[in-house]
């Protein structure tokens, strides 16, 4: 068994809170967005294991939509 519901539900509950930002969590090639609550537990996360999480911002300028890379951290 990966990452329980409950602490799953909070990292899901924390990467909607930020709608212009998608947050993906990526564990041995597989990544899932984090505001996913089933996909994110179907990762299977244990403790210890390494991740890497990455944000990627959506910005619109004028008519366009832009997706900029902000930050990729592997823990």
């Amino acid at each position: 068994l990966g990452i329980h519901a409950r602490p799953a539900g909070l990292l899901a509950k924390a990467a909607k809170a930020y709608a212009d930002t998608v947050v993906t969590v990526e564990k041995n090639g597989n990544a899932v967005k984090a505001s996913q609550l089933m996909k994110l537990m179907g990762l299977g996360v244990k403790q210890g294991d390494v991740c890497s999480f990455k944000t990627v911002e959506v910005v619109r300028r004028g008519d366009k939509l832009y997706k900029e890379v902000a930050r990729e951290v592997k823990r």
